[in-house]
């Protein structure tokens, strides 16, 4: 399994149902995101509108314009960065990376989070071990990240600027692929 391309998407308005919120981890055979059951019937935006943890992502990925591609057929892996890990941003990048001028930039950064293929926690910690230790991962927005893991099986992603994200929720099937939330936003070398 390799990753390459990228997968583009943005967020339209789609409706959350109260069903969705009831059901439970067992409901769903996945864990739950934001307080919201994960449905692998569902494609990746549907899944990402019912998460309260990844507004800022949802309103990123509308402004970049990447709706339609995350609603395609993939299959994608996404790491998903939380609300928690854009506000570790330097104060006002949000705001400034939302900006219509500003969307080629926005793009490129929310790309480097994408990966044109369905990667698993377990195919993704083989590739680590067949690489011994660090397996680069190329995404769809043309940037390399690293991926790694702890003896206790926690995956890391080095981004190239050399920040680490720590992947917190792993495995959420989607229809169209697979999320893994991640604790901090991943950025290209410039």
């Amino acid at each position: 399994m390799t990753f390459t391309k990228f997968a583009t998407a943005a967020v339209t308005a789609l409706a959350m149902t109260g069903g969705a919120l009831a059901a439970s981890h067992s409901e769903t055979d996945n864990p739950m995101v934001g307080g919201a059951a994960m449905f692998a019937t569902k494609n990746i935006v549907e899944n990402a509108l019912n998460s309260a943890d990844h507004t800022t992502l949802v309103a990123a990925v509308q402004a970049a314009g990447l709706v339609d591609t995350l609603m395609g057929e993939g299959p994608f892996t996404v790491f998903a960065p939380t609300n928690a890990a854009f506000d570790r941003l330097p104060a006002g990048t949000v705001e400034m990376l939302l900006k219509p001028e500003n969307k080629p930039q926005l793009t490129k950064i929310l790309t480097c989070h994408v990966v044109a293929a369905n990667a698993m926690s377990d195919a993704i910690m083989g590739m680590i071990d067949d690489d011994g230790g660090a397996h680069p991962v190329p995404t769809v927005g043309g940037c390399t990240l690293t991926a790694e893991y702890t003896p206790d099986g926690q995956v890391w992603l080095k981004d190239e600027q050399g920040n680490y994200a720590t992947v917190t929720i792993a495995d959420v099937k989607q229809s169209n692929g697979v999320i893994h939330v991640i604790d901090r936003v991943l950025l290209p070398a410039n």
